[in-house]
């Protein structure tokens, strides 16, 4: 895709009455526009990283790109900036439309009993295409009008040739586990059977 530089004066404006949906130190870094669309701010985070060479905008890009190739539900990216300040670019893109499990879970009525068996063929699914998505939990799983799981705030993934090597399962269930724990959703989610469900014997 390619880059288009976006000066200082350029962004204020596109941002002009959009919602902060994410904020760091640094500052906001995702907006949901007025049309609908999401700007996501990506700033390196250090001076001499990997980053410099595939900035985590281009990542974030391409494993879109890849998921759609796969037939995995996803973002769709519109366009790719340059922004002025040193080491920062953003990338413009359509939401996926649809709910995320988190929202879903919130929920007053939500049993994860019937919910699991679809999110476990989901995992499954992903793990079978060799898709390693680090930040893979509830937050980042959507769940669209049409009833499909897909994927969002899709930068830190790797994708293998084949399906997933068991020790790669494993760490990625581990992921998992530790949002449920940061979430505090341990006595509600079952971890245990999702694991047992995807683990080999």
């Amino acid at each position: 895709m390619q880059c288009f530089r976006l000066p200082h004066a350029a962004l204020t404006q596109m941002v002009e009455g959009a919602r902060v949906l994410e904020a760091d130190s640094f500052g906001p870094k995702v907006f949901l526009l007025p049309d609908g669309n999401i700007l996501k701010l990506f700033r390196r985070k250090r001076l001499l990283s990997s980053a410099l060479f595939r900035p985590y905008s281009k990542r974030f890009i391409d494993n879109a790109a890849q998921l759609e190739k796969l037939g995995i539900p996803t973002l769709q990216t519109l366009k790719f900036h340059q922004l002025e300040t040193p080491g920062m670019t953003a990338v413009l893109y359509r939401p996926l439309p649809g709910e995320t499990l988190r929202q879903i879970a919130a929920k007053a009525g939500f049993d994860w009993q019937q919910a699991l068996p679809a999110l476990t063929l989901f995992i499954r699914q992903l793990h079978s295409a060799g898709v390693y998505f680090r930040s893979l939990h509830l937050g980042n799983i959507v769940v669209t009008p049409d009833n499909q799981y897909g994927l969002i705030d899709v930068a830190d993934m790797r994708f293998t040739r084949g399906p997933l090597p068991p020790h790669l399962v494993k760490r990625n269930l581990q992921h998992f586990a530790r949002y449920i724990e940061r979430e505090k959703l341990n006595e509600s989610f079952p971890m245990q059977t999702l694991e047992q469900s995807l683990l080999p014997a």
